[in-house]
């Protein structure tokens, strides 16, 4: 049987579809050109809305987006009233996600690791040798 979605999970979803498509379509705001849009968050009383970004163009210019967000703010509110038929149109609170980069940097440093893991064990045994369970000439463990 399909998952049942709440009411609220179906509003955040439909707000940031609409806030993805009136960024893209309608805001002529060059500083927010290059960004997608990741997860909305909405309070319970539908008051405030969290909107989760990334930028195609790095961290460096996520202060200039974020000017270009807050003054398109009022222009993206207005617009979702008239898309979206719900009784409080959230106040739109932007935030970078940082969390595609850091998921970006953690796979780097357990490649990185592997890497090096994979060097030490060529460099330091010989193939099908595994020093961790062998046993001595007496067949006792080692440890």
């Amino acid at each position: 049987m399909p998952k049942e979605y709440s009411r609220s999970q179906r509003v955040v979803e439909q707000i940031r579809r609409e806030l993805a498509e009136l960024i893209r379509l309608e805001v002529k705001d060059p500083r927010v050109g290059f960004i997608t849009l990741t997860d909305v968050e909405i309070t319970p009383d539908y008051a405030h809305a969290k909107v989760f970004f990334t930028s195609m163009t790095g961290e460096g210019d996520v202060p200039e987006i974020l000017k270009g967000l807050r003054r398109a703010s009022g222009f993206l509110r207005r617009e979702l009233g008239r898309r979206i038929r719900i009784h409080t149109i959230p106040e739109l609170h932007f935030n970078y996600d940082r969390s595609v980069e850091e998921g970006s940097r953690l796979s780097r440093l357990i490649d990185e690791v592997v890497r090096e893991d994979e060097a030490r064990h060529q460099d330091g045994d010989e193939p099908g040798q595994d020093t961790a369970g062998s046993a001595d000439d007496d067949g006792n463990a080692r440890r």
